[in-house]
């Protein structure tokens, strides 16, 4: 990415400013803005997530914000009450607390005599999130968001459950914040208060995973933020981005089917980060992007980002499996809108002995069984990658000898395809309480298999996750499982193939006992979204090389980085382990004066085919030192299940130097509820 030294205009960057809300707290921002904002006012532009402005993010957010500012724009990047360097306690995700406050900040900043009335809203993840949900409540002021990787849907497709299932990145995700939450704020910014703050977070910000594992069905606390319940809310323009290596691809489709404002999707090969810094490549000038969006909505020029394509997408090119690319190979597409009369549905009906046929062909009718073992899964990668470690599944035939497998003939042409595929099951299942996993793989004339999408099924789901229903043993129901969308090209000669499994672990916890499934061939089928190609419209579209502003610090990597994951099988014992090392060692903060030190470890197991011993382990270690003030967190969760309750303990330590000031535990049981 180029550094931009030369801007528009000189930018003032202000440390730390502190925004007073009702009740007395104070949040803590940082703020960039051209020097001649006080006299001559400009539109602002917010970002507002509980990832520590002042150290975590402070080069990210340098990067954005000291360009947009460059670029007329007052920026400010506050840290959400309990985080950071603001005050008060962190509870929970998204809280009604948390969106008052934003709709207190916007109100704050259109008031600032560098502010000339008009914001807009920008994030990825936590910060894309409440941008919507922010946004549906109509702030006066908000004219546009920028949301990148998030969702409109909280239950249905965000890092905790997929399908009904209960996903593996819960535990992982409640394991981050639970770091987050135990870090003191910086004294250089408020002072001898740091310490009063950093024990209220200790005491009070709670273990979000036992809150979030007593809501395993879609009930009024995942209603709350997702702005699906009521699509009309939103009554701003919208930018909707998200990458194919990513957990929040989906919702960029819904957010373009269903909102009725002025919007535009943009998906990339990304993984889950900012396209300016995407990885898998290429990434693009999104900053540049950006700015025609804010100039057309917060400074009403016409700058031609409404004539884009409404949906503008990577379409990715065939590729041999590993867990990481540098660069995904492809190219842009773009659909005019969203549903795409040029998108078709294809069906490929299943049939014995493992094949997918044409509609025409006559598929006698018959039953195919699998009770998985628990190593489907090992291979998945993660939920949403990060790209910090190498997290994308490996070679799907290390999973499919526990699975169903129906593999198409080779591909005479190119097929294209660009949405959601769907399969739809006629089946029976010997337990109350089961899980279908598919898969959808391009294979390659080696015979290597890359996974394409994956989509899951909590099959106590199949009619509403609001009221689930246990299945009846033997009895016989017909159920449709979406996969994640995506846009794939399968070259000719390659052949589509569709694996079924009744586990996925450890990307899904499985369900209570192994099960055993049977689909009936000739009434089971496989749904494309096949894409006719549009050359000579899609060669239009591009993007220039990333751009990005000024860091304010040099970052010294101090001890070194370890990033892994590791399959661990143990034949004696006959227990298999995922262990996920991400050690982002020791950096120095060089203008801060600041060492910061990052550690997370993982662990995944089971043992033989016994659903009782599967088990998640995480530990976390994060620390801060500047001369003699030296703290740090040790965070360590443990959840494991029985057939009726989910076992939760944890543990949380924090020291100054080497003395430890606080110690909390927990052990908690929280009975399953059909999952």
């Amino acid at each position: 990415m180029k550094s931009v030294t030369d801007l528009p205009e000189p930018v003032r960057v202000e440390e730390n400013l502190w925004i007073p809300l009702s009740d007395g707290v104070r949040l803590a921002a940082r703020l960039w803005r051209p020097q001649g904002a006080d006299g001559h006012p400009v539109p602002a532009i917010l970002e507002y997530i509980p990832y520590r402005k002042r150290d975590s993010t402070r080069t990210r957010d340098d990067v954005m914000h000291h360009y947009f500012a460059g670029h007329g724009y007052a920026c400010l990047r506050v840290d959400l009450r309990g985080s950071g360097d603001s005050e008060g306690v962190l509870e929970d995700e998204y809280l009604q607390r948390e969106l008052d406050d934003g709709v207190a900040v916007i109100r704050w900043i259109s008031e600032q005599p560098w502010c000339n009335g008009d914001v807009g809203m920008i994030g990825i993840s936590w910060g894309g999130f409440n941008g919507l949900q922010i946004a549906a409540l109509r702030p006066p002021q908000l004219k546009a968001v920028v949301s990148v990787c998030s969702t409109d849907d909280r239950y249905a497709d965000d890092v905790h459950h997929m399908g009904g299932c209960l996903l593996g990145d819960n535990l992982s995700w409640a394991s981050t914040m639970f770091a987050y939450n135990s870090l003191p704020p910086d004294p250089e910014v408020v002072g001898t208060e740091w310490r009063e703050t950093w024990f209220q977070r200790l005491e009070g910000s709670g273990l979000w995973l036992e809150k979030w594992l007593r809501h395993q069905r879609r009930d009024d606390y995942w209603k709350h933020g997702s702005i699906c319940e009521d699509w009309s809310a939103v009554q701003c323009p919208v930018m909707a981005v998200s990458g194919w290596a990513d957990g929040y691809s989906n919702a960029v489709f819904r957010l373009l089917a269903h909102l009725r404002v002025p919007r535009l999707g943009l998906i990339g090969p990304w993984s889950h980060k900012y396209p300016h810094q995407g990885v898998p490549g290429p990434a693009i000038g999104f900053l540049q992007e950006c700015l025609r969006w804010w100039d057309r909505w917060l400074k009403g020029r016409d700058t031609g980002i409404m004539d884009e394509p409404m949906l503008r997408a990577w379409m990715q090119d065939s590729v041999p499996p590993t867990t990481y690319y540098h660069e995904r190979p492809g190219r842009w597409v773009g659909e005019p809108r969203w549903p795409s009369s040029n998108v078709a549905q294809q069906a490929l009906t299943l049939a014995w002995p493992g094949t997918l046929e044409p509609p025409s062909t006559q598929v006698p009718e018959g039953e195919m069984a699998v009770q998985s073992p628990l190593s489907v899964g090992l291979f998945a990668g993660k939920w949403c990658s990060y790209a910090a470690t190498p997290d994308l599944p490996h070679d799907q035939r290390e999973e499919d000898g526990g699975a169903l497998v129906f593999t198409g003939a080779p591909l005479e042409s190119p097929l294209e395809i660009l949405g959601a595929a769907a399969v739809e099951l006629q089946l029976s299942v010997d337990r109350p309480v089961a899980m279908v996993a598919v898969r959808l793989s391009d294979v390659a004339p080696d015979d290597k298999a890359t996974r394409i999408t994956y989509g899951l099924l909590n099959l106590t789901h199949r009619d509403s996750s609001e009221s689930p229903q246990p299945l009846e043993p033997g009895g016989t129901y017909r159920v449709r499982v979406k996969l994640n969308d995506v846009a794939q090209t399968f070259p000719a000669g390659h052949r589509v193939r569709l694996s079924v499994s009744t586990s996925y672990w450890p990307l899904a916890w499985p369900a209570p006992q192994p099960a055993r499934l049977r689909i009936l061939m000739g009434a089971s089928r496989l749904l494309l979204p096949v894409r006719k190609r549009r050359d000579e419209d899609d060669a239009r579209i591009g993007f220039p090389e990333p751009e990005g502003g000024s860091l304010s610090t040099e970052i010294r990597q101090l001890t070194p980085q370890h990033h892994n994951w590791r399959v661990i099988r143990d034949l004696a014992e006959d227990r298999s382990t995922l262990e996920v090392i991400n050690d982002h060692g020791t950096v120095l903060l060089e203008s801060l004066g600041l060492e910061m030190q990052r550690k997370a470890l993982e662990w995944y197991s089971y043992r033989s085919d016994d659903f009782n011993s599967v088990r998640g382990e995480t530990l976390w270690e994060r620390g801060f030192r500047r001369g003699d003030w030296q703290v740090r967190t040790v965070t360590r969760t443990v959840l494991t299940s029985t057939p009726t309750e989910f076992l939760l303990h944890a543990q949380l330590d924090a020291y100054e130097g080497q003395r430890r000031v606080f110690s909390r535990n927990w052990d908690v049981s929280i009975p399953r509820d059909l999952v």
